[in-house]
């Protein structure tokens, strides 16, 4: 049996800051334990433009709840449906930093496995799809470093860089948890 068959999560329903707009993500597993990731879009005014990450995005008024939020997000920017994946629960919520008040976040990552891939049909807000071995986070693959400045103060970040691919920040905390939850296991 695969570790993550034997993931058990929590159906979280707090957020990380109650002052934040309130966004959700998919991480989602397919056959053989690959995760899925998006490229985000390059858009001006997008405080995560060009970005990997899971598919996902704030919370519309219309949302029954932060999972409905997660699903409706996948739905509209890959064109997948998640109703009948299978919903393992949810990380920790993660909050963005509080230094960006018009785009202060809490996300929660909810983790859902699907069976085989359907197509996507990427939207506007996505650049590409990648998937990924699971295995290659398990193995800490690839990790480092990278230099970030944010408002004129210069960061050395971790990161892990994969098939062309740079996982830093929120993603990559949320990807860690999801390490931490299967080592436990």
């Amino acid at each position: 049996m695969s570790a993550l068959a034997r993931l058990r999560l929590p159906p979280h329903t707090t957020i990380a800051d109650p002052d934040a707009k309130r966004a959700a993500v998919a991480a989602i597993f397919g056959p053989n334990d690959e995760l899925l990731f998006i490229h985000r879009a390059v858009r001006e005014g997008d405080l995560w433009s060009g970005h990997m990450a899971f598919p996902g995005g704030r919370a519309e008024p219309d949302d029954a709840s932060l999972l409905h939020t997660a699903r409706r997000e996948t739905r509209e920017e890959l064109g997948l449906d998640l109703s009948e994946a299978r919903c393992l629960g949810a990380l920790s919520p993660l909050a963005s930093p509080r230094n960006a008040p018009k785009r202060h976040i809490s996300v929660v990552p909810y983790v859902f496995t699907v069976p085989e891939w359907a197509p996507l049909t990427p939207n506007e807000e996505v650049a590409g799809v990648v998937r990924l071995a699971f295995d290659r986070f398990l193995a800490r693959e690839a990790r480092g470093t990278f230099p970030y400045t944010w408002q004129g103060v210069e960061y050395e970040l971790p990161c892990v860089r994969l098939d062309g691919t740079l996982l830093w920040g929120m993603t990559l905390r949320m990807v860690d948890e999801l390490i931490e939850q299967v080592e436990r296991s």
